[in-house]
């Protein structure tokens, strides 16, 4: 019997509808976290998912709408992630030390993860095809609040004006590791700090000239 057939005794269609769905969507992940967009096919998902050819087309119309929902599932995940660790920050007074370990922990590898390919896999793709351009904001938008997180728990001034220069930062690391097989996300408290102090040398710069101004 298919994984997707069996279900408990008494429990609600529905249930089995979303578990479904939920293998397929992570099924694609991993194909493109594999092998790439382009191996994205209806029987090479559904073999990966262990369900029938005819439940993927049944929940997913256009592989258009199966990418878009796997990214949007994606940054389902992603937000949560986020949004705990930003929480974190948020609830303690962290010293830059602090900080700087928690964008290491969200940037380090992670086996458990490989939609972190799938992810910049799809930002490229989105770029081709309007229809997943909201996916892709809201996952962008996430890692801003992230970023504003960061910036507010090391005092910088006007964070989220500076959240997508750590957005960034954070992007351009994980494109290094992965594209040089890297373990960890070595530099990221150095780079972090390039930015924070040339953020609140602005700040300072600026209020200076507002003092120079008033006299």
């Amino acid at each position: 019997m298919r994984a997707d057939a069996a279900r408990r005794p008494g429990a609600p269609a529905s249930a089995s509808v979303s578990a479904t769905r939920e293998r397929i969507l992570h099924a694609t992940l991993h194909v493109i976290a594999a092998d790439g967009i382009g191996a994205v096919t209806n029987r090479r998902v559904a073999t990966e998912a262990g369900v029938a050819l005819g439940s993927l087309t049944y929940h997913f119309r256009s592989q258009t709408e199966l990418l878009r929902d796997s990214l949007l599932r994606y940054v389902e995940e992603e937000v949560a992630r986020l949004g705990a660790i930003a929480e974190q920050l948020r609830a303690i007074e962290p010293t830059p030390e602090q900080v700087a370990a928690a964008v290491e922990q969200l940037l380090d590898n992670d086996p458990t993860r490989p939609g972190e390919v799938a992810e910049l896999e799809l930002h490229l793709q989105a770029s081709r095809d309007p229809a997943l351009h909201e996916a892709s904001g809201r996952c962008f938008a996430a890692y801003e609040d992230f970023g504003t997180a960061v910036l507010e728990a090391l005092g910088v001034p006007d964070p989220a004006r500076h959240a997508q220069s750590v957005v960034a930062l954070m992007i351009g690391l994980t494109m290094r590791r992965l594209g040089t097989g890297a373990q960890d996300a070595h530099g990221t408290a150095a780079a972090l700090m390039t930015i924070v102090r040339g953020a609140q040398a602005e700040a300072a710069d600026a209020a200076g000239a507002g003092a120079t101004g008033g006299t």
